[in-house]
């Protein structure tokens, strides 16, 4: 089974992380799902991006956390990277949606929340609000939109919030270090699949297939090397996260 091609960041190793373009891109490449991070601003917004500051892919400082979403829309998140334009403001989870949902054809999100956070379980319960608005959150409403989205965390607790908020909603869980359990392929409770990253597969390869025997899915980030590539699609993983997703579409003939 070819895996699901999902585009990390966007297509960020040719646009700045966490932008329209970059995500635009993504979708003009026929990637099957876009991966992003999620933080709560000062005001409660959640915006797209990885790091708890804005000091690495703006022409700002200071934290998200501490930030209005006004505050951060004065600042430049493109010009830092080769393939930037410029345009100012940070984007936020609302606009990524809207983007899905207006690819014209059926689309995969994979949101990450990241912790720790200064807002805990806030985070997760304004993803679901967030979600219930766009009618995200069931699977009837998925299905009628044509927009699936899953909630990624390498926070069990995170996975746990959002199983009991919002059922429907896939989990992901994050991990970059396996633990016995996770070597059996055993998802934590409130997780539906499981998220390693490449350098925890290559350790534990036995890993899918223990997951797929326990029924859950893995995606596996961030693959970026054709070897790194060959070796996840012998395993037989479900998804595969790529800053560089029309490479990986090519090696594998779409």
């Amino acid at each position: 089974m070819t895996p699901l091609v999902f585009a990390h960041r966007g297509s960020s190793a040719a646009r700045p992380e966490h932008t329209l373009a970059a995500y635009r891109q993504a979708i003009d490449e026929g990637v099957d799902g876009l991966e992003c991070d999620v933080r709560l601003t000062r005001d409660g917004h959640l915006v797209c991006i990885h790091d708890a500051t804005i000091d690495r892919t703006s022409n700002g400082r200071g934290r998200v956390s501490r930030l209005r979403l006004a505050e951060l829309n004065r600042h430049d998140f493109t010009s830092w990277h080769p393939g930037g334009d410029g345009e100012p403001g940070v984007l936020t989870l609302d606009a990524l949606l809207r983007l899905a949902l207006d690819a014209g054809r059926p689309f995969r999100v994979l949101v990450e929340t990241k912790h720790p956070a200064r807002f805990g379980g806030t985070v997760e319960r304004r993803l679901v609000e967030t979600l219930v608005r766009h009618g995200l959150h069931t699977t009837a409403g998925a299905r009628d939109r044509g927009v699936a989205v899953s909630v990624m965390s390498f926070s069990p607790l995170a996975v746990r919030r959002v199983r009991v908020l919002a059922p429907d909603i896939e989990t992901v869980f994050l991990f970059d270090v396996a633990t016995p359990s996770l070597w059996q392929g055993r998802a934590p409770v409130g997780s539906d699949a499981l998220g390693p990253g490449i350098t925890a597969l290559r350790k534990r390869p036995e890993i899918v297939r223990r997951a797929h025997d326990r029924g859950s899915h893995v995606f596996v980030w961030t693959v970026n090397e054709p070897a790194d590539v060959d070796f996840v699609v012998g395993l037989g993983v479900d998804g595969v996260i790529s800053d560089r997703p029309a490479a990986v579409l090519a090696s594998l003939g779409r």
